[in-house]
């Protein structure tokens, strides 16, 4: 079992978007050091973080699990999709997304200064600077920590 923080913007997708839809693929992801923790570490039954970034209060407001393993994510092939990259091609896909599915939306949201504030969790990407990965692996301590912090 692996434990993963996964960060969108809460404007393009949100906890509330995943509650709805209840599964949804996780793309748009356009980082080889991610597209390869996709591709080799993302196993179904992972369970995930979802992170709030770049908004007012940036931080832990969900749990989803990884429920489809690492397929071609087609967004890069589509010339209006957001995502769209001209240099990847359907003979030769350079990303890959997994398809998440809602868990639970935490009653108390764990912000990034909460996670900043504990010695516990300061080996974490999500607070050290500069870190932009979208999607990070945590470790196993870490994620019950911050499990214990929603209660």
């Amino acid at each position: 079992m692996n434990y993963w923080l996964m960060k969108n913007e809460p404007e393009d997708y949100n906890i509330d978007d995943l509650a709805r839809d209840k599964v949804e693929p996780w793309d748009g992801i356009r980082n080889y050091q991610v597209r390869n923790m996709i591709r080799d570490d993302m196993k179904n039954g992972d369970l995930a973080f979802f992170y709030h970034s770049n908004c007012d209060v940036p931080g832990i407001y969900g749990l989803m699990t990884i429920c489809k393993e690492a397929y071609v994510d087609h967004t890069a092939f589509d010339k209006k999709a957001k995502y769209y990259d001209p240099k990847s091609k359907k003979d030769a896909p350079r990303w890959l997304m997994v398809d998440v599915k809602f868990k639970k939306k935490f009653k108390k949201i764990v912000t990034l200064k909460d996670l900043k504030s504990y010695k516990e969790l300061s080996n974490m990407r999500v607070v050290q600077r500069g870190n932009r990965l979208s999607i990070t692996k945590i470790e196993k301590k870490e994620w019950d920590f911050i499990i214990n912090l929603t209660k």
